[in-house]
């Protein structure tokens, strides 16, 4: 699988989707641009962000924030707050247990099912 290939059927930003799993985690592919995440966390499950392409604005409370650039892996713990933007299009992965929600316990209009995100 090449996943450049696979983020050309990504139309919508903020709309992950699966593209494979292994064990008991989803591999998941979206494109970021914009500031629609809310402030969240996972209270049971840590998130892996890959950038594949581009830059990400990674904001984790009670951090200092840090640009992410193509190459770049970062783990966000279980339970700690955080959103990302981007100013241009960026291309991620995420690595997630399936039983990780979109943004958490937070509702927005970006919110998706895993309905939603399966391809």
């Amino acid at each position: 699988m090449n996943l450049k290939e696979q983020l050309e059927d990504v139309k919508d930003y903020f709309t992950p989707k699966i593209v494979t799993e292994v064990n008991n985690q989803y591999v998941k592919i979206a494109k970021i641009k914009g500031q629609e995440v809310p402030w969240h966390n996972h209270e049971n499950e840590d998130e892996l962000f890959y950038i594949i392409e581009g830059e990400l604005l990674m904001e984790v409370e009670n951090e200092t924030n840090r640009t992410m650039k193509t190459g770049d892996m970062l783990v966000v713990p279980k339970g700690i707050n955080h959103r990302v933007s981007s100013i241009d299009e960026c291309s991620i992965m995420l690595i997630e247990t399936k039983t990780t929600k979109h943004t958490g316990e937070v509702k927005s209009s970006i919110t998706k099912s895993i309905q939603e995100q399966s391809y």
